[in-house]
């Protein structure tokens, strides 16, 4: 979708897809966007929700079946288990994915784990996808003017042109760009300090797995530390997604820099954010 300055303002029904690392301030916007008649709609809190929640139960009650006491209680139905899934708290799909490596310190064997990365990425796919439906619901049936999509870090990582060709025919698609070193630092900082599971391009996951088991003189993924692998691969994968970002933004959408993101403050700094970025391409 392009656009110039004039359509986007008069644009009576707003929709746009922010797109970046996870940390660069999407769902912040988003938040503050819910607050002047924007539709949020989250990619991950759809995956959760949706597309794995089954498996997400059935991962919470394999793990609760193995405790006598909740064993009992659950095969008796005098408890019940639920996804507590919200917006801003992805824990029980971050919990599903996993962090790759020795089981005995909470890591997920290998095979398990790339199973589970399949499974992540047709749910992704597949919540893109909804899109249309959704902004359709948005103005139908809930009666929001505008619709953000706040899309996963992980989205440059599908490998699904379709996907892309889905959002840009829908939405304004918005990246943002971290431009800084420091920006950057941050971002690797925040994430080092405290590990969360990610999504790997499988062959991304095959090559820097093998690479990180020569560097520690390791054998199998099932003798890594779950966090310690996390921190090594996280700013080889930030570095790897850069690019895959800067392509989708250039074919399809258009660029700010995650400082002039951090400046928004309210809906008119958003839409000026994104009048800026349309001036800026044409």
């Amino acid at each position: 979708m392009r656009l110039n300055v004039e359509q986007y303002r008069h644009w009576e029904h707003k929709k746009v897809t922010l797109l970046g690392m996870s940390g660069v301030g999407k769902t912040h916007i988003s938040s503050l966007l819910r607050d002047h008649d924007w539709f949020h709609y989250s990619g991950d809190y759809r995956i959760g929700t949706r597309y794995l929640d089954e498996d997400i139960m059935d991962l919470i009650k394999e793990q609760a079946m193995k405790v006598p006491f909740l064993r009992e209680l659950l095969r008796n139905d005098w408890i019940y288990i639920r996804n507590n899934i919200r917006v801003d708290d992805l824990g029980p799909v971050l919990s599903f994915v996993g962090k790759l490596g020795n089981p005995e310190l909470g890591g997920v064997p290998l095979d398990d784990f790339i199973q589970r990365q399949a499974q992540y990425r047709e749910a992704e796919i597949a919540a893109m996808r909804d899109v249309p439906e959704f902004i359709r619901k948005a103005q139908t049936i809930y009666g929001y003017s505008h619709f953000v999509n706040d899309a996963g870090g992980s989205l440059c990582e599908l490998e699904e042109p379709s996907v892309f060709e889905v959002l840009a025919e829908q939405t304004l698609i918005l990246y943002i760009k971290v431009t800084t070193k420091d920006e950057e630092q941050k971002l690797i900082d925040r994430a080092r300090s405290d590990p969360k599971p990610l999504y790997y391009r499988p062959n991304f996951l095959r090559e820097h797995l093998a690479v990180y088991l020569q560097e520690t003189g390791l054998q199998y993924a099932a003798e890594m530390v779950p966090d310690d692998f996390t921190r090594w691969v996280f700013p080889r994968l930030f570095h790897s997604r850069l690019p895959r970002y800067e392509a989708i933004a250039r074919d399809y959408g258009y660029t700010v820099t995650s400082e002039e993101a951090a400046q928004v403050r309210s809906e008119d700094d958003f839409n000026a954010l994104i009048e800026m970025a349309i001036a800026r391409h044409t």
